[in-house]
Parts: C-alpha cells; sequence; structure tokens
C-alpha cells in the first residue's frame, strides 16, 4: 500500500469503560481509540421519508493500513461526521483493511 493514497485523517472511537456507582463495570461514552490516515471513498446516499420524516444514509469505505484491533463495534470520525463501521474486511494481500461505514441522518 502506498502512502500517498492515505491522505484522510480519521479518528476510530471505541466504548470507554465506565463504572457504576456500585462499581460494576458498564458500556460509557464514546473515546478515542486511534488517529489514523484513510483513503476515503463516499460508495453511495439515498435518501428515504420513514415514519413520517425524511431521513438519508451515507455509505463509505475507508481503506486503512493493516489492523487487527478495528472491529464493527467501533466508529470513525471524519470531517465532523460520525460513522458506524459496518465491517471490518481484509484485504487479499493483508497490507490493508477496508471499513465499510454508515451514517444515517
Amino acid at each position: 500500500m502506498r502512502a500517498g493514497d492515505l491522505t484522510d485523517r480519521i479518528v476510530i472511537e471505541h466504548r470507554g469503560p465506565t463504572r457504576s456507582p456500585s462499581g460494576q463495570p458498564v458500556p460509557g461514552d464514546w473515546a478515542p481509540f486511534v488517529t489514523l490516515w484513510a483513503d476515503v471513498r463516499h460508495l453511495s446516499g439515498t435518501a428515504a421519508i420513514k415514519a413520517g420524516a425524511e431521513t438519508s444514509t451515507v455509505q463509505a469505505s475507508m481503506r486503512i493500513r493493516r489492523r487487527t484491533d478495528v472491529d464493527a463495534s467501533m466508529r470513525v470520525q471524519f470531517a465532523g461526521t460520525v460513522y458506524k463501521i459496518k465491517a471490518a474486511l481484509p484485504g487479499a494481500d493483508r497490507t490493508f483493511v477496508d471499513l465499510v461505514c454508515e451514517v444515517t441522518k
């Protein structure tokens, strides 16, 4: 993978652990996990009316260098927008990972 292809800065976030008043671990707010260079490609966008309100969905593919610690329980912040990671797909030559992402507004 050429470094020149990775021109977009993204922040991958995960749920930060917090504790309840009794000391039990509970899912917490989103916390930064890692900041990376990526190649962000917006694949499609759709608009629909659901329950009387207009919604739009944008799908994107974000290619990053190979990592094994990124999964679908995380999310990505890019250009002021939060994307949910739907899948982390390793490349055939194992030099990169494509993050299949989606944002719904």
